[in-house]
């Protein structure tokens, strides 16, 4: 029997994060076996009424479940580690999980959340290689606004294979070693297929500051304040919690942590040595009024204006323990997501009202990104000189601008890949293209509901939030043919009943005589019956206020028979 001829091919496939801001996954395929870089989620938008998270949709990865041999992380912030739990449990298999200590560390906490307690976590540190399958992969130390952030190199039978993950060039980072620009360099120069790199801040020009920057900022602030300081950040940017713990024992302050995540994370930082904290630095939350307001420096959550985080609940006297006062100063260490503008500046305000000082981005120096602007992606595509380079993480305004940068550096147009989310990229040794797509989408956590919320409810919920709803209740007698009682409608978020009277009376008349027609006429189904009511009293309701709440008749039978 003749020997069977190789031809496969290298499968890149996103499944988030192109053409959007967060959700990033990718899954590398090459015959029976796939792995999966990454694992997050994104926020809900505003007309997401009620909705928690979003979560990438992997129904290609169960369908394929037998192939999947691991996933591996680049970092721990939520838009890369956040579905973990969800995406493991639809697999309904523990395929192990790599990462550098922080970034298992802070999945650890999620699984935990979810009474996961027997996933593998196999610790890595940069520098390192494990085998996978076909695969040899190494974890390479990059710069970003967490510790323990790597790019991850994928050396596969047809070719090397570079994803960045989020990163910047940072000569004088916080903690941890700048960016290991030499090993991207060495493996130009042995040669790379392929090369993905973060698109966040490929519209900006020039270099991204230091995070070093925001620390010299805050000592300028400490040197000056009289009061409390609050700063609300990210809880999982431990270089600046650092930065901040720093300060405060420059200027003789001690340190408490507010808001559970960042308690959380603050715990595991220290545990892992990622976060020093001078001895008898740090205080609780209850232990701060023993102390001059001097003294004090409050870290906290809150810095997008989250409606139940630590700040928020501070500036709105909503705290248990903690309210604002006008001797403090409060600096918002961090960009608004888009968004987020919006709650941003009402917190923002807030403060101001109840007499704080407040120190934000267009103020001052207390934020700088942890992704690269212009210059430095032009020094990862100089180093790494891909065969095919594919844009990823940003939004189709992002990509674009890094895929000119691309041109600019002298790449051949025909060698960028313009990939949406949910494309399949087969790579061979000497060519790249877009062949077909995998399904991908949105899929929408609300509380403990996976999936259960698509765009029909999101609808109800945006009609209900314009217009209200109104309830026609009704009983009848189907035996006799005749209405029991006449009609009551319940109003809620339409209009105020006892300013209505005379509105809401006319509609129970109306009513009243649709389902008298029909038992006239012999319809006695209920479906027609609460049809034919639904589109008489919104017809009315309409016709008199220009609105249209939603209506929802509910008939029963005097023999008790129903139907909603």
């Amino acid at each position: 029997m003749p020997k069977k001829k190789n031809t496969s091919a290298l499968k890149v496939i996103p499944l988030g994060g192109l053409e959007e801001i967060g959700k990033n996954m990718t899954v590398i395929e090459y015959e029976d076996d796939i792995i999966v870089i990454d694992c997050g989620l994104s926020f809900p938008q505003e007309d997401m009424l009620g909705v928690d998270l979003v979560i990438p949709d992997v129904s290609y990865l169960v369908k394929n479940r037998d192939k999947v041999r691991g996933f591996v992380f680049t970092h721990g912030h939520e838009d890369h580690i956040g579905s973990t739990p969800y995406v493991l449990k639809q697999l309904a298999m523990n395929v192990p999980l790599y990462g550098t200590p922080m970034t298992l560390g802070l999945i650890n906490l999620k699984l935990k959340e979810h009474g996961m307690t027997d996933v593998p976590l196999i610790d890595i540190q940069p520098g390192d290689t494990i085998n996978i399958g076909p695969f040899d992969i190494e974890f390479i130390n990059v710069n970003h606004s967490i510790s323990g952030a790597v790019a991850i190199a994928v050396n596969t039978p047809v070719g090397m294979i570079i994803h960045t993950g989020d990163f910047k060039v940072d000569f004088t980072p916080v903690t941890g070693e700048p960016i290991d620009l030499q090993r991207f360099a060495e493996l130009g120069k042995k040669g790379v297929l392929g090369l993905l790199m973060d698109s966040t801040n490929a519209e900006r020009p020039g270099y991204t500051m230091s995070e070093r920057k925001v620390g010299d900022t805050f000592n300028n602030y400490f040197s000056k304040a009289k009061g409390r300081i609050i700063v609300a950040m990210f809880a999982s940017n431990v270089q600046r919690i650092q930065q901040v713990v720093d300060a405060a024992a420059r200027y003789n302050r001690y340190v408490v942590f507010n808001g559970r995540s960042m308690v959380n994370v603050a715990n595991l930082a220290a545990d892992l040595g990622e976060l020093i904290i001078p001895e008898g630095r740090l205080l609780d939350v209850d232990d701060i009024d023993y102390y001059d307001e001097d003294q004090i420096v409050i870290i906290t959550t809150g810095s997008q204006g989250e409606e139940l985080a630590g700040l928020t609940r501070m500036a709105f006297s909503e705290h248990r323990k903690l309210d604002i006062r006008q001797s403090d100063m409060v600096i918002v260490s961090a960009t608004p997501v888009p968004g987020n503008e919006k709650y941003v500046s009402r917190v923002i305000n807030q403060l101001f009202k109840k007499g704080a000082d407040v120190i934000y981005e267009a103020l001052d120096d207390v934020h700088v990104s942890g992704h690269a602007c212009q210059e430095e992606l032009k020094i990862i595509h100089t180093l790494v000189k891909p065969e095919y380079f594919i844009p990823v993480h940003g939004e189709f305004k992002h990509l674009r601008s890094h895929e000119v940068l691309a041109r600019n550096l002298g790449m051949d147009n025909r060698h960028i890949i313009r990939a949406k989310t949910g494309d399949v990229i087969l790579f061979t040794k000497n060519t790249a293209r877009i062949e077909g797509t995998v399904p991908t989408g949105a899929i929408m956590v609300d509380g403990s509901g996976v999936g259960d919320v698509g765009n029909i409810v999101l609808k109800d919920r945006k009609l209900l939030s314009q217009d209200g709803i109104l309830i026609v209740v009704a009983v009848v007698d189907i035996q006799n043919g005749v209405l029991a009682a006449r009609p009551e409608i319940i109003s809620r978020g339409f209009v105020y009943v006892k300013e209505a009277e005379d509105l809401f009376d006319e509609a129970e008349m109306i009513a009243t005589n649709t389902i008298t027609n029909c038992l006239e006429a012999g319809r006695y189904e209920f479906n027609s019956m609460r049809n034919k009511v639904k589109d008489d009293i919104r017809a009315f309701m309409y016709s008199k206020t220009k609105r249209s709440p939603v209506i929802l008749p509910v008939i029963m039978n005097v023999s008790g028979e129903s139907n909603q």
